[in-house]
């Protein structure tokens, strides 16, 4: 009886792990054999493959399911080096740990092919409680890894998801766990900005509902468009007002910047859309607000609903100007014109009276970028 038979148990206890799919790969039957009644004994199963061609063919593009790779080094043709690399190469396959098992007693092989990404080598004459311990070590990494492929997935699967709700900057925030001292809430610089389209109020009394939703989704596309193309954080939108904030919660030094031409490239968007609803008489404009300050800014809302936002100062100018824009007014507070002087050109707009504020305030519309 060989040493094979004798120490392959009868039956698989209790404790054992889940078995493996396990692929032999050597162009000797008997080895492939020897070792097929030892893995089987301890619940694996086993797929047989004698030469490295017929193994690459198993594997197939994505690795079929195979869970760990016993193989050979000697084989004609294609040697076990060769279908190492090949599986190395492969991204899909390359998470499959390779285990070689050979009889040479060839140290400088060995050391290759761990260099090349082998998991582990197993010599002959094979031992069954070697084996069967390799196999298990290398069927829990291999798990391992699959889990943390999968958490991964799972993780891009919900940003996508979340980015679908929140603007993309806070749903990358709240799906890593260093964003949460931020989500706590922190006092950073900002420039805010609110829009709204002027004359809204009195289409919307007499708007058909079907009418209402077309003009909004036109809206609400391209200025979403705008606000990823300038990485700015969406807080909300209800109808037709915007309430869009920069510098965080990913760090903008030019953040006056963008929020400006933000703002500029939404006016000429609205304008062409304008045209449009105008010939199905619709009179409507489009008026922003913008102001740079210091806000608070962490998420707000209680379980199960949350919502990122900034509050402060600035955020209150800039809905305070954007209530005062006519239709195609970009109005900035002083600190924010400052900020954008060198690169636009604005018109003074004196004496406005701005709720809470108890003195009238000069804003400043942007014309244009300065050339």
């Amino acid at each position: 009886m060989t040493e094979a038979a004798s120490q392959a148990p009868a039956v698989v206890t209790g404790t054992q792990p889940a078995g493996g799919r396990i692929l032999i790969v050597d162009d000797s039957r008997l080895n492939r054999q020897t070792m097929a009644g030892i893995l089987g004994g301890f619940g694996h199963e086993v797929i047989e493959a004698e030469d490295g061609r017929m193994a690459l063919e198993r594997l197939g593009a994505d690795g079929s399911g195979i869970d760990v790779v016993l193989l050979d080094l000697v084989m004609p043709e294609l040697d076990g080096f060769a279908v190492l690399a090949s599986i190395r190469s492969n991204a899909a396959l390359s998470r499959i740990p390779v285990i070689v098992v050979s009889g040479l007693d060839d140290l400088e092989g060995i050391v290759r092919c761990v260099e090349m990404g082998a998991a582990d080598y197993l010599p002959r004459p094979i031992k069954p409680t070697l084996l069967r311990a390799r196999v298990a070590t290398s069927l829990a990494d291999k798990r391992l890894r699959d889990e943390n492929a999968n958490l991964l997935t799972t993780v891009e699967r919900q940003r996508e998801e979340l980015s679908r709700f929140l603007s993309p900057q806070v749903a990358a925030l709240v799906s890593t766990p260093e964003g949460e001292q931020l989500l706590a809430g922190h006092r950073r610089a900002v420039t805010a900005v609110f829009c709204d389209l002027r004359g809204f109020t009195p289409f919307a009394e007499v708007a058909e509902p079907e009418e209402l939703l077309g003009v909004l989704r036109e809206y609400h596309g391209a200025m979403g468009v705008r606000i990823t193309e300038h990485e700015g954080t969406l807080e909300h939108f209800a109808g037709d007002g915007m309430h869009i904030f920069f510098n965080d919660p990913v760090v903008q030094p030019d953040h006056a910047q963008r929020a400006v031409r933000m703002a500029m490239a939404m006016r000429e968007d609205v304008t062409a859309l304008a045209a449009g609803w105008a010939r199905r008489g619709y009179d409507l404009g489009f008026g922003v607000g913008i102001a740079a300050g210091f806000a608070t800014a962490g998420r707000i809302g209680y379980e199960g609903r949350y919502d990122y936002a900034a509050i402060g100062n600035a955020v209150i100018m800039a809905s305070r100007l954007s209530g005062q824009a006519k239709a195609g007014q970009i109005l900035l507070t002083q600190r924010a014109y400052a900020a954008v002087e060198d690169t636009v050109e604005a018109e003074a707009v004196d004496g406005l009276q701005l709720k809470g504020v108890s003195h009238p305030v000069t804003a400043y519309n942007v014309l244009r970028l300065r050339d």
